[in-house]
């Protein structure tokens, strides 16, 4: 795989944008490989994305950064730059069911997601065989209800002795405390086994049967203090009809919310992924 630097902007719209920052580029001898922009009439803003390959340019990332940072105070922009070379150092968390952690841990293995996977940490041990098969330490940290702040300590200190980049929660039954989501803002993905606005909380399937819904969905978002609202990275949904019983919607789902989750992740990692305020903006 070519290493590239990934270049991501965020800034208000205006004219000459694209040629400012690709001249720049191209003055380095800098070579594109991609390039994704999009402008949004209803808030004047404007968001890019550049991958250039390293070995086209004559300095480090250090010195890109160091060289650029003119150019984005001229065109005020937000912005942040990536190597490739680098995978993210991501953290999976997990429960008891196993569809989503397994789907990971396959597209890990097969080189299909380009990451690094440090350990996996859990309020149960009913996965640890099967994690452990993989080469990861698998570290059990169970939850008192009565004292779940002590569990949120333990899970806190291990990613940052593993030094975790990302954060997935990987259908992890338990609700992040604020401090855990401040500290990695942007950072922690969940998967929520609904089409979310609707049927947020627990058992969204039988909620949606309840209603008689005729498509259920899965939503990959990222981690806030309030629950199941943080910003949309990826969604779909599956048809279902009235003969469909809540097992079977769960059943139906789970393909889904693996293959949303997957996705997901794979934008975060490829640096895809802008936040702008509760929305999301998905360069691919």
């Amino acid at each position: 795989m070519t290493r590239t630097y990934r270049l991501l902007i965020s800034c208000p719209d205006a004219k000459g944008i694209v040629a400012t920052v690709s001249d720049f580029i191209a003055r380095n001898d800098g070579w594109i490989v991609e390039a994704n922009h999009h402008s949004d009439p209803m808030t004047g803003r404007f968001y890019m994305r550049n991958e250039i390959r390293a070995e086209s340019l004559p300095f480090s990332l250090e010195e890109f950064q160091t060289q650029f940072a003119p150019v984005a105070h001229k065109l005020q922009l937000d912005w942040r730059i990536t190597d490739s070379g680098i995978p993210q150092r991501v953290a999976l968390l997990a429960s008891k069911e196993a569809h989503c952690l397994s789907d990971l841990l396959y597209r890990w293995r097969s080189g299909d997601l380009n990451m690094e996977i440090p350990c996996v940490i859990s309020n149960h041990e009913d996965l640890r065989s099967y994690v452990e098969w993989h080469g990861i330490p698998y570290h059990y940290v169970p939850v008192d209800k009565n004292n779940k702040a002590a569990a949120f300590q333990k899970t806190t200190e291990l990613l940052e002795e593993y030094k975790i980049d990302t954060v997935v929660l990987a259908r992890y039954m338990q609700i992040l405390p604020p401090e855990v989501c401040q500290e990695f803002a942007n950072r922690v993905i969940n998967i929520h086994h609904s089409f979310l606005p609707s049927f947020v909380g627990a058992k969204p399937y039988h909620q949606a049967y309840e209603r008689g819904v005729k498509l259920v969905g899965a939503t990959c978002h990222y981690v806030t203090e309030v629950l199941d609202a943080g910003p949309i990275i990826e969604q779909d949904v599956i048809r279902v009809a009235h003969h469909h019983l809540p097992e079977d919607m769960v059943r139906l789902g789970k393909d889904v919310e693996k293959n949303v989750l997957a996705r997901g992740l794979r934008y975060h990692t490829e640096d895809r992924v802008i936040v702008d305020g509760s929305k999301t903006i998905i360069l691919e």
